[in-house]
């Protein structure tokens, strides 16, 4: 549960890949749980509900397991359903008001695009972080909006955790970090990598000789 947790976080938020079989996934996760990313983000656009839930509920014990918060994306139902630690909602899965007020408990983040007005109203509403992207052209999302840099300074000053999403590789990690971002959320950076744990680790070195100003737990 959230409380099992505290902010401010700083590190790899890890998202998961589609992937149809829930065994293989976790398989595919296991590796790189027992190397303690910040956050781990399940997400499969592909899934119908029951896929769903059968994976985020597997995904919950295993993040469990590893002491690494699980947030789910799109969904604070799910999350509340499976005792996840939050939810990341972007621009079409409903507003940030109203699921806090339904689920107090929960850590929410927040899709802000290249919008700083947006990650504003999202802070008003109750949002724990606020995501920023793509920086760089992104396999996942190709027309995916492309945000700044001043975004990530600009973000900070809201007073919540930033995040960076879009395109990041380990080369241009730590120019993000520098920049502002307290966490980095990477898909293919990890899974497309011909070592995936190794990719995770170099994404962990970004953090080591860069300063935000906050701290993980």
């Amino acid at each position: 549960m959230k409380t099992a947790f505290t902010w401010p976080r700083r590190g790899v938020y890890l998202l998961t890949p589609d992937e149809a079989d829930t065994g293989h996934l976790l398989a595919r996760l296991e590796p790189l749980l027992a190397l303690r990313p910040a956050l781990l983000q399940y997400r499969n656009k592909a899934a119908g509900p029951a896929l769903r839930a059968e994976q985020a509920r597997a995904l919950q014990a295993r993040c469990e397991a590893h002491a690494v918060p699980l947030v789910v994306n799109d969904d604070w139902r799910l999350a509340l359903q499976v005792g996840a630690a939050g939810a990341h909602l972007g621009e079409h899965d409903g507003a940030i008001a109203g699921a806090r007020a339904q689920a107090p408990g929960l850590w929410l983040g927040a899709s802000c695009y290249d919008d700083l007005e947006r990650a504003r109203a999202a802070v008003a509403a109750g949002a724990d972080y606020i995501a920023f992207g793509a920086f760089f052209p992104s396999g996942t999302k190709p027309l995916a909006r492309r945000a700044g840099p001043q975004l990530l300074q600009a973000g900070r000053a809201l007073g919540r955790p930033v995040v960076a999403i879009g395109g990041i590789t380990p080369d241009n990690a730590a120019g993000l970090v520098r920049a502002g971002a307290d966490l980095l959320a990477v898909i293919g950076g990890v899974f497309d990598a011909p070592d995936p744990a190794d990719a995770l680790r170099a994404f962990q070195r970004a953090f080591e000789h860069t300063d935000t100003g906050t701290t993980n737990e």
